[in-house]
C-alpha cells in the first residue's frame, strides 16, 4: 500500500488498532513482570503485597540480599557486558565485510556461500553450541598432543561464548547490512571517485554513513545476545566449571530453576517467562528468592 494514497476511515482505524494490539502484546508482559519486581512478596506474581525496594537495595531484617549487594550477580552482569562488546564489534565488522562480498562481487559459488551463511539461523542454539565446543576441544587436544601447545582459549570459557554468540549474530548483521547495501545508489560513489576522492574517502564519507542507520538494529541485538541466547551459552559451557555462573543469562537460568523447584508449578511458569526479557528488573525479580 502506498502511504500517500487516501485511505478510508475504517482502514485507518483498523491499522491503529492492530498496531496498538501488537505493541500491547509485545510489551505488556515485560512491563508487568518489571512492576512486580517491586512487589513485597517472595515471588514475582500476584497478588500485590505492597511496594518495596528490598529486592534492589536489600533488607537484613527480612533476609533479602538485594541486587546491588549481590556480588555474584553484579559480576555476571559485567561479564555479559564484556561478551556483548566483543560480539558487537566482531559481528559488525564481519557482517559488513560479508555484505560487501555478497553484493559487490561476483564469483563461482557465491549463491552456495550465501545459503551456507544462513545455516546458523536454522540450527538450534544447543546444537550450535555443542558443535562449537566439540570442534574447539578437539583442536585444543590435538595441539596439546602433537605440538605440546596449551590452547586454553579453545576450551570451555568466555572466548567460546563470544564465538558462539558471534556465529549467530554475524548472520543477522550480514542480512540486514546486505539489504541496505543493495538499495544503495552506487552512482554516488562513482561521482565522488570521478571528482578525485580515494576509495577510502568514499567509504568513510558516503557508504558507511549510509549503512550506519541500519547497523544500529543488529548492534542492539548483539548487545543483548549474552542475555537472550541461553541454550548456546549453556551448551558451550556444558560441564560445571568456574565460568558457569559468570554470564548473566546462565545465572538467571540456574537461579530461576531453583526458584521453580522450590515454589511449585506456578513459579516454573513465572521463571520461564522471566527468561524471555533482558530487562534487569525482570531478571532480578526471579533471582531475588
Amino acid at each position: 500500500m502506498i502511504a500517500s494514497l487516501p485511505r478510508s476511515a475504517w482502514l485507518r482505524t483498523a491499522t491503529v488498532l492492530y498496531v496498538a494490539a501488537f505493541l500491547i502484546f509485545l510489551f505488556l508482559p515485560l512491563v508487568t513482570v518489571a512492576v512486580f519486581a517491586f512487589n513485597n512478596a517472595p515471588y514475582p506474581a500476584p497478588p500485590w503485597r505492597g511496594f518495596t525496594f528490598d529486592w534492589f537495595v536489600g533488607n537484613q531484617s527480612s533476609g533479602r540480599v538485594g541486587l546491588f549487594h549481590d556480588s555474584e550477580l553484579l559480576g555476571s552482569i559485567w561479564t555479559s557486558v564484556v561478551v556483548a562488546s566483543w560480539v558487537t564489534a566482531l559481528s559488525l565488522a564481519v557482517g559488513t565485510a560479508n555484505a560487501f562480498l555478497m553484493e559487490r562481487f561476483r564469483f563461482p559459488g557465491r549463491q552456495a556461500l550465501s545459503v551456507l551463511m544462513l545455516t546458523p539461523l536454522v540450527i538450534p542454539g544447543v546444537i550450535l553450541g555443542i558443535s562449537i565446543l566439540s570442534l574447539m576441544s578437539r583442536i585444543a587436544e590435538f595441539a596439546d598432543a602433537e605440538f605440546a601447545l596449551d590452547l586454553d582459549f579453545l576450551r570451555p570459557g568466555l572466548p567460546l561464548v563470544v564465538l558462539g554468540q558471534f556465529s549467530y549474530i554475524a548472520t543477522i548483521a550480514t542480512l540486514m547490512i546486505s539489504a541496505r547495501l543493495k538499495r544503495f545508489d552506487r552512482t554516488l560513489e562513482e561521482a565522488a571517485l570521478n571528482l578525485g576522492a580515494s576509495h577510502a574517502a568514499v567509504l568513510r564519507t558516503i557508504t558507511f554513513p549510509y549503512l550506519f542507520t541500519i547497523s544500529v538494529t543488529p548492534s542492539m541485538t548483539e548487545l543483548a545476545s549474552p542475555l537472550l541466547y541461553l541454550t548456546s551459552t549453556i551448551a558451550i559451557f556444558l560441564n560445571p566449571c568456574t565460568f558457569l555462573m559468570s554470564c548473566l543469562v546462565v545465572a538467571i537460568f540456574f537461579n530461576a530453576s531453583s526458584v521453580a523447584f522450590s515454589l511449585g508449578p506456578s513459579a516454573k511458569i513465572n521463571s520461564a517467562d522471566s527468561l524471555a526479557s533482558p530487562f534487569l528488573a525482570k531478571a532480578w525479580s526471579v533471582l531475588r528468592v
